[in-house]
């Protein structure tokens, strides 16, 4: 997500990472893994096809049934990337006769869906139910029967702030808007057991989640209930024309879900140690990163600010990457920091350490959020 450029890393010296979407530090996890090359020795490397015609292997089908399970819904399928689902979704479920309204902050790959699709993109003020509802009802108020679609994260992940989601369901059901969450960020990670925000809530409509962060695999999920589903199944062309996900990457996906009752309590310490670094860093000056998940945005405003800490926390031996344009708008730029599972009590403390003794100053408090 850093602007090229960046500084290389010397190869030699061990570096704590604090940039990592391997939230609960499954991608070398023992079961993962030979969950992954059992597969690999039994399917091969690749799927071979899409699907619908030979790609569907029993390793998908297993996966498939156990996310629906664990998230509550009708209907899983599977995607090679998170990117390549959430272009999918838009194109199929939006067209030119659409208005899609999404968080200001939402991420490109969604933005680029609703491009493709040829709907109306409007944005609304980030995470502002208020905002959403004004437009909403404009919308519905000039066009009574037009598509509306609602676009959101539950975890945003060069922000760290999560949505009032039920505010927002509130908001589309009463202007009868389809609510998309893309949960990559808050698989395994929010809401109950790590099932992300949108578990038990019916009015959204469709989950988006990734198997490349807190799963340690690779891949994706679009998750929805009958007949939203069904219609995604017999029409998502981003699905009946794309070749499966890869067999190992599917199996190393299964054996991460049946993991995560038993990684409940590190989560739930991820969680906290989240809240106690954003402590840690208001009794040293900083303003209060947004959120209370395991990312945390230490904005900055110019862009050599950002890499001016990135290059003093690697000489303390600490990896945390400079977020700088495009990536985030000119001005705001910033240093993101990401808890994980394997992260320690002293881990946390040489880090707010390092941050204490650098040169770069905390910003104002005036600074926008």
């Amino acid at each position: 997500m850093a602007a090229a450029g960046s500084p290389p890393l010397p190869p030699s010296r061990p570096l704590i990472d604090f940039s990592s979407n391997d939230y609960l530090g499954l991608a070398t996890d023992g079961a993962l893994v030979e969950a992954a090359a059992a597969a690999l020795g039994r399917d091969g490397v690749g799927a071979g096809a899409a699907a619908l015609i030979s790609g569907h292997r029993p390793v998908h089908r297993r996966l498939e049934q156990a996310l629906a399970r664990w998230l509550g819904r009708d209907q899983v399928l599977l995607f090679p990337s998170g990117f390549q689902a959430n272009v999918a979704l838009l194109t199929c479920l939006a067209d030119r006769h659409s208005v899609v309204l999404a968080d200001r902050l939402i991420h490109h790959s969604l933005l680029l869906g609703v491009r493709a699709s040829g709907a109306r993109l409007r944005r609304f003020r980030h995470n502002d139910c208020t905002d959403l509802g004004r437009q909403l009802d404009q919308l519905r108020a000039d066009a009574p029967r037009r598509r509306l679609l609602v676009l959101s994260e539950s975890l945003f992940s060069m922000e760290g702030t999560s949505p009032d989601l039920s505010a927002l369901v509130q908001c589309c059901q009463a202007a009868a808007a389809l609510l998309i969450l893309d949960e990559a960020h808050g698989l395994g990670v929010l809401g109950c057991r790590g099932r992300g925000l949108a578990h038990g809530q019916p009015g959204v409509h469709a989950v988006v989640g990734t198997f490349g962060k807190a799963f340690g695999s690779g891949g994706a999920c679009i998750a929805a209930d009958a007949p939203l589903g069904d219609y995604l199944l017999q029409f998502s062309g981003g699905y009946r024309y794309s070749t499966a996900l890869a067999p190992p990457l599917a199996a190393a996906a299964l054996a991460a879900l049946e993991r995560m009752p038993a990684l409940e309590a590190e989560r739930v310490s991820l969680l906290r140690r989240s809240v106690e670094l954003r402590d840690g860093l208001v009794a040293l000056g900083w303003p209060r990163p947004p959120g209370d998940g395991p990312v945390l945005a230490l904005k900055l405003g110019s862009a050599a600010a950002a890499l001016q800490l990135q290059e003093a926390l690697r000489q303390e031996g600490l990896l945390a990457w400079a977020i700088r344009p495009p990536s985030v708008p000119r001005g705001e730029s910033r240093l993101r920091l990401v808890l994980r599972r394997g992260h320690t009590e002293a881990d946390l403390g040489r880090l707010l350490t390092a941050l204490e003794a650098t040169a770069v100053a905390p910003p104002s408090h005036s600074l926008k959020p």
